[in-house]
């Protein structure tokens, strides 16, 4: 049975780069403008799907921040100093924040709870996490899909290598189950 990887990303990549963009993102909007720039998906459905899947898990922690959130704040008392700034940063500019807060660094999934707690309005929020996806993603899918320029011919030649190199591991592998077998062999001959 022979697995081809170019057909499951055709057929399932949009569903999974949304689906990872749900909970993470940046890995799988990379690696979704990988695909595109091989052909294996449409730029455009790429950054869609990613956008959605970022909208989504925004707004799961939005909500969840809304009606948890103090007591989901309350675990991260090494970071209070950071979520006060954060609090005081979506009070003066909280458009700005809603925007900006899946670019920063440590706030991806903290940032929509902390800002679900801040009782941002729910329609603003809606409108301001769907420019920032809108930007994320297109950003984060067209990096990946320029650096798709780079990492394609590595990936092509590591292909042709890999399978030297797990024909390598399998002869090692069998070399040390080998080994032992004869010690045991000898082992058992000297008793």
């Amino acid at each position: 049975m022979h697995l081809d990887i170019n057909g499951l990303i055709t057929q399932y990549g949009y569903l999974a780069l949304l689906i990872g963009c749900i909970a993470e993102g940046e890995t799988f909007t990379l690696l979704g403008g990988v695909a595109a720039h091989e052909g294996l998906l449409h730029f455009s459905g790429v950054v869609l799907a990613a956008m959605i899947g970022g909208i989504i898990g925004d707004q799961l922690l939005f909500w969840l921040g809304r009606r948890y959130g103090t007591r989901i704040l309350r675990r991260f008392r090494k970071h209070e100093d950071t979520i006060r700034k954060a609090n005081r940063l979506i009070q003066k500019r909280p458009s700005l924040f809603v925007i900006g807060v899946r670019f920063m660094y440590g706030f991806r999934i903290i940032g929509p709870i902390i800002i679900g707690t801040s009782r941002l309005k729910p329609l603003r929020f809606f409108v301001l996490n769907v420019i920032g996806a809108a930007l994320w993603s297109l950003i984060f899918v067209t990096l990946g899909y320029f650096a798709g320029e780079i990492i394609t011919p590595w990936l092509h030649k590591l292909d042709q290598h890999l399978k030297h190199l797990l024909w390598l591991v399998a002869a090692i592998v069998f070399g040390i189950a080998l080994r032992y077998v004869i010690r045991r062999w000898n082992r058992r001959r000297a008793d």
